[in-house]
């Protein structure tokens, strides 16, 4: 058992004393129980180890340490400085071994999810293989049950050491106490005489057997048969012949009966004032049944009443006298305050005065030493060392070298301290993660299956028409149930909010302001957008740890930017949310001068002179982003800003002006960027940068030039589903045109649109026909499977919407679509728009002679 006495250092208000108090820990709940005394029965109160931290502090003074619990700081003190390392060694132990039988994970597993979740152990090892601390031996006349049987330290009288804070306990120790006093004494026997006493109990197996049955009862503690013992032994009584029999010279026996009756006599006081309170809670308890008693024997309600009203009259004028004690303790207060505010001054004039006092002195003494050197024969100041100087400083020495040895201890223990509470956090973190990896594995398949639940009620939908009226009905009711269902509402309330936006990535709008699940008119729209947000989320879940982790990592490593393979391929694979704004700055200022001062010259031109486009610029905004809550209102905060960003582009570049797409270019920005002059050069470097010249010029001829050579890629690339297409009479165009022009926006969901446009703006045009290419790779099956011409065209428009998998796509686009080297890129599109400007050459021709041959034929 770990128990003994410690002194605790108990406040109250400015008030610091020491009292003594019995220690005892209890290995069940990880609690150290603290009594006022080794017989008490109730403890006073109880110190939570298993998240608390012990530290000692030399400057507090030889055997103080302190317990740090998250609510309170305890500090305690022992006899010696042996005690009070062994307590603390032993108190890290009983807590290490606590955490250890208390922590682990129950031995379930969920067979499905053993591939994706480890569960992390405790160490069961108590014995760290790093000695800090040697053990010290235990200290038996301080710690144990040993130290039941002798005198508590007493730093204070009796009564002192009485706890203020907890009067019932301490009644209640006190009578249990007093009776414990009567059988020890006899029946006739008296708390307050010393007259007669007696060495021992006169049925001392009566009285074992009644302690065995309050034992079996469960009506007292399983400690209290030591602490009888104890008891029995520390009162004073039972050992007091044999004390007596070892002292031989009569005057020792004297100074031991006379210490003896000291410690009782302490003991008779406190008891007396414990029983001057009992008697007062009695006599307010007689005075409430004699009234109870009147109320009752009263023979009419006339008497009643009177009664009551006495009562009330009573508690009225207790209450006012209770008012006028708080409005008395209130100015008190006051006065108290005003007089401690009067006193810090006084205190901090008189330190005030002291230092000044302090620095005079200084002065002195130096002057002092000066007029004796310069009296003083130079041979004799040699010699001046007295005896007493050495010897104050051999002292001095002596004190530094205790000082050594105690931050030495003081050191070893903080750092096994250090190490235990750092293996204890370790073990807790890595615990943290597996059930963090569980939760994220159960999120995924959670997706999947929702995933598939809304799959089933799409193909339920289309097979309405053929099922009769009450499964149709049936089916509509669970399809409106499932769109009105959010994804996010239960994630979010089973989960702490520090794991939310790992575990639950979807909300209804994502980082950039764009809707998870886009709000389409028609119904069958809706559920797929359903089921493609949900898919989506599943991948992340399930990629997050494995794929996204390092690449963040790598991301966080890398300093300053600079041209490289590995930055490329870092690109490729997506930049972080946290990353993309500083590396986008980076891409365009180092493709793109900028001129200082530039963008606010256009804006103040702009202002001051309206451009052709003005218009046409008005009537694209609200058309711009509408799934995005940053540009779905007219009143959104990002719409005059791009309403500038176009108008300055527009007198920038007036070979283009404005061009339907641009606005879709500058949003896309804009969400990434947020600096309208930084958004309007990003708008810059992807038209006069990376696009081809003439590619948002009136005739876009080399838009049309860029259709021509997909195609091209196509046949090469896909050659099943090009002759699928040429088979049905499709022409791809009529879908890709829109994703060239404007790279995709409005076309693929915002997650992987953004990692397609890290990809553009790093390497170019080529990265468009790569992701073309990749997209109809990856529905390549599906668009195989349809064989109507019309349908055909309806999958194409939304079939984009359905690509759930980022890396898959990526991984398509870059490298099963391998070689796709540029010079073969720009070699077509000089092949393809020299034909093309013949065609059209032939076309003005043809239009030229028509024109000719109707103005030759008259009206």
């Amino acid at each position: 058992k770990l128990c003994g006495f410690l002194n605790k250092l108990g406040v109250k208000g400015p008030i610091k004393t020491w009292k003594s108090r019995w220690f005892f820990y209890d290995e069940n709940k990880c609690h150290l129980l603290y009594y006022r005394t080794v017989q008490d029965i109730n403890p006073l109160g109880s110190i939570d180890l298993f998240n608390a931290s012990f530290d000692c502090k030399v400057e507090n003074g030889e055997g103080v340490f302190e317990i740090r619990t998250p609510s309170r700081v305890f500090t305690l003190k022992a006899i010696s400085k042996q005690a009070m390392v062994y307590w603390l060694q032993q108190l890290q132990v009983r807590r290490w071994e606590f955490c250890n039988t208390q922590s682990k994970f129950p031995p379930k597993s969920n067979g499905s999810l053993s591939s994706f979740c480890v569960l992390v152990c405790f160490y069961t090892d108590v014995v760290d293989s790093e000695d800090f601390l040697p053990p010290v031996k235990t200290p038996t006349e301080a710690v144990g049950l040993k130290a039941a049987s002798l005198p508590a330290p007493q730093s204070s009288t009796a009564l002192q050491n009485i706890s203020l804070k907890h009067p019932w306990t301490e009644i209640q120790n006190t009578v249990y106490n007093i009776c414990g006093s009567k059988q020890l004494w006899g029946n006739n026997g008296n708390v307050f005489s010393f007259s007669e006493f007696q060495e021992h109990p006169e049925n001392p197996d009566e009285e074992r057997e009644a302690e065995e049955g309050i034992l079996e009862d469960g009506k007292m503690e399983p400690r209290l048969n030591w602490v009888r013992k104890a008891r029995w032994m520390n009162s004073g009584f039972p050992g007091l012949p044999e004390e007596l029999s070892r002292e031989r010279n009569p005057m020792d026996k004297v100074s031991v009966l006379q210490q003896q009756i000291l410690t009782l006599t302490e003991e008779v006081k406190s008891q007396k004032e414990l029983v001057k309170l009992l008697h007062k809670a009695l006599e307010a308890a007689q005075q409430e049944k004699r009234a109870s008693s009147m109320y009752l024997t009263a023979a009419g309600d006339k008497d009643r009443l009177e009664l009551v009203r006495h009562k009330v009259r009573q508690i009225t004028d207790l209450t006012s006298r209770l008012e006028t004690l708080e409005r008395e303790k209130k100015e008190l207060e006051q006065i108290l305050t005003l007089r401690d505010s009067h006193i810090q001054e006084l205190k901090e004039h008189v330190q005030l005065l002291m230092e000044k006092n302090h620095a005079k002195q200084e002065v002195i003494m130096a002057l002092t030493e000066q007029m004796a050197q310069e009296l003083s024969d130079p041979l004799q100041e040699a010699n001046t060392i007295t005896a007493e100087t050495l010897y104050k400083q051999q002292e001095e020495i002596e004190h530094l070298k205790d000082d050594i040895d105690a931050y030495k201890i003081q050191n070893q223990f903080l750092n096994s301290e250090i190490h235990q509470v750092t293996r204890l956090w370790t073990s807790v973190s890595e615990n943290a993660k597996a059930l963090l990896m569980k939760c994220v594995c159960l999120q995924a398949r959670n997706c999947q299956m929702e995933s598939k639940y809304l799959t089933v009620l799409r193909k339920l939908q289309e097979a309405v028409p053929g099922l009769p009226s009450s499964y149709a009905e049936l089916v509509r009711n669970l399809i409106q149930e499932a769109l009105q269902w959010d994804v996010k509402e239960e994630a979010e309330e089973a989960l702490p909010f520090e794991l939310t936006s790992a575990l639950c990535p979807s909300s209804e709008y994502d980082e950039y302001g764009f809707m998870t699940v886009p709000d389409y008119e028609v119904e069958d729209w809706k559920l797929l957008a359903k089921i493609q947000a949900l898919e989506i989320k599943s991948n992340n879940l399930r990629s997050q740890e494995v794929v996204e982790k390092p690449l963040r990592d790598r991301w966080n490593s890398i300093g300053e930017l600079s041209p490289s393979a590995e930055l490329k391929s870092l690109i490729r694979s997506g930049i972080p949310v946290e990353h993309r704004q500083r590396v986008w700055r980076w891409i365009v200022s180092r493709r793109c001068s900028h001129l200082p001062d530039h963008y606010q010259r256009l804006l103040r031109q702009s202002k001051s002179t309206k451009h052709p486009a003005c218009q046409q610029i008005e009537l694209d905004l609200p058309r711009t982003l509408t799934n995005n809550k940053h540009f779905s209102s007219p009143t959104s905060h990002l719409i005059p800003k791009l309403r500038r960003v176009l108008l300055a582009f527009s007198w920038h570049n007036p070979t283009i002006g404005y061009c339907q797409g641009l606005n879709r270019l500058a949003a896309i920005a804009l969400l990434v960027l947020e600096d309208e002059e930084s958004a309007f050069w990003c708008l810059v470097h992807i038209v006069e940068k990376l696009m081809p010249a003439d590619y948002y010029s009136d005739t876009m001829i080399t838009s049309q030039v860029d259709q021509r050579v997909f195609k091209d890629f196509l046949s090469e690339k896909l050659p099943r589903l090009t002759a699928h297409f040429e088979q049905y009479q499709i022409d791809v165009s009529l879908i890709t045109f829109n994703w060239f022009l404007v790279a995709f926006v409005d076309s693929l969901v915002s997650d992987i649109l953004l990692r397609v446009w890290d990809a553009f703006l790093y390497e170019g045009s080529k990265v468009i026909f790569r992701y073309a290419l990749a997209i109809f790779k990856y529905n390549e099956e599906e668009i195989l499977r349809i064989h109507d011409s019309v349908e055909i065209y309806q999958y194409l428009h939304f079939f984009t919407r359905m690509i759930t998998d980022g890396r898959k796509l990526m991984n398509i686009a870059f490298n099963d679509l391998n070689p796709f080297p540029m010079k073969m890129l720009r070699n077509r599109r000089s092949m393809h728009r020299e034909e093309l400007e013949a065609e059209l050459c032939e076309l003005e021709q043809i239009k030229a002679a028509y024109v000719k041959e109707r103005a030759e034929q008259g009206p």
